[in-house]
């Protein structure tokens, strides 16, 4: 169901300047001529308009044979085409998402303890989501690391798929699978060359 690599592109965090969109796009581009099939867009800071203008873009751009999650935006997920939502402890709720983006679409949620994961496994949620593994730049306000005990707990906790996110790396990805994730997801180990990045992922992973 869910593939090895998760790819986050986080748009406040992609190099360059110029059309916000283009740029989200052509780094897209990059990530799936690496191999990645599944990709996550997120922008915290962003504007509805910004974050849908990017959104439409990628799914203009890759088309239909890329899944993509709109992180938090249940509305800019149906609005933009996408085919999940993920949202996290202080957004919708999975059931509420559910609501809005109907039976047909992905809804993944946020976790970042066991009880969190018991809580998630109780909903319709596709998949959950424990982290962080390791310590992370990518959140102004990081949750305490769970570290690869936290996946072995979360594992236990669930038999929903399980995606393990903080601090991935190519060098401890293999780790994190082994601990019982089914996938990781990573956002700065692609921010440099994605293409090559991601294909060094998939190696590690296979």
């Amino acid at each position: 169901m869910l593939p090895r690599l998760y790819p986050i592109i986080d748009a406040a965090l992609l190099p360059g300047s110029g059309d916000q969109a283009a740029r989200v796009a052509a780094f897209a581009r990059e990530l799936v001529k690496g191999g990645a099939t599944l990709i996550q867009y997120r922008n915290k800071p962003g504007s509805g308009r910004q974050m849908l203008a990017d959104a439409r873009e990628l799914r203009r751009v890759l088309g239909p044979e890329i899944r993509l999650i709109m992180n938090d935006r249940a509305d800019l997920c149906l609005a933009a085409g996408f085919d999940g939502v993920h949202v996290g402890q202080e957004d919708l709720s999975p059931e509420s998402a559910r609501l809005i983006v109907g039976d047909q679409l992905w809804v993944g949620v946020s976790t970042h303890s066991v009880e969190q994961v018991l809580q998630a496994d109780r909903t319709s949620a596709d998949y959950i989501a424990i982290g962080p593994v390791f310590v992370t730049t990518t959140k102004e306000k990081p949750d305490p690391v769970v570290g690869l005990e936290g996946v072995r707990a979360a594992r236990a906790a669930t038999l929903k798929p399980l995606v393990a996110i903080g601090g991935i790396t190519r060098i401890n990805c293999a780790s994190v699978i082994q601990a019982g994730a089914d996938s990781v997801a990573v956002i700065s180990d692609l921010v440099h060359d994605p293409a090559k990045s991601v294909a060094a992922f998939l190696r590690v992973l296979r």
